[in-house]
């Protein structure tokens, strides 16, 4: 069981962490878009073409809820269906141009302003403190 230290720290994580989200969000060319429309984005930038089933266990949401999600961003023609290679039966969607554009553009701004922010607010030595802390936080992600 945690102790009073644990608990402390892991509710200064919380707030920190969705702070920092919410600015990342604010300098993303993405903001117009749902968080979960960015998330699918993302997903389908990095893993390919997936269906709507896939997408909704990878993102811990119901498929219709996926429906809704993949619905919006086709509308804007940020993604495409085309039939499933292995089920003709199922539909995969992928990134049109426009949405490889568009979450570029934002991952780059987030980086950006996240760069330019480690630079300005932070010392060196703090600097080596945060790029040490990284492993951590991927690790916390993973268990």
């Amino acid at each position: 069981m945690p102790d009073e230290t644990q608990t402390r720290t892991a509710d200064e994580l919380t707030t920190a962490i969705a702070q920092l989200t919410r600015r990342l969000r604010a300098a993303s060319a993405q903001e117009e878009l749902t968080p979960s429309q960015t998330s699918v984005l993302g997903r389908l930038s990095r893993e390919g073409p997936a269906t709507t089933a896939g997408l909704a266990r990878s993102e811990l949401v119901r498929p219709q809820s996926m429906r809704m999600t993949l619905a919006a961003l086709e509308e804007r023609g940020l993604v495409a269906r085309a039939p499933d290679p292995n089920d003709g039966r199922q539909v995969v969607f992928s990134l049109t141009e426009a949405g490889a554009h568009l979450h570029g553009t934002g991952r780059r701004n987030r980086r950006s302003w996240l760069a330019d922010a480690i630079e300005g607010e932070l010392s060196p030595a703090e600097q080596r403190l945060l790029t040490e802390a990284v492993p951590l936080l991927q690790r916390l992600v993973s268990w």
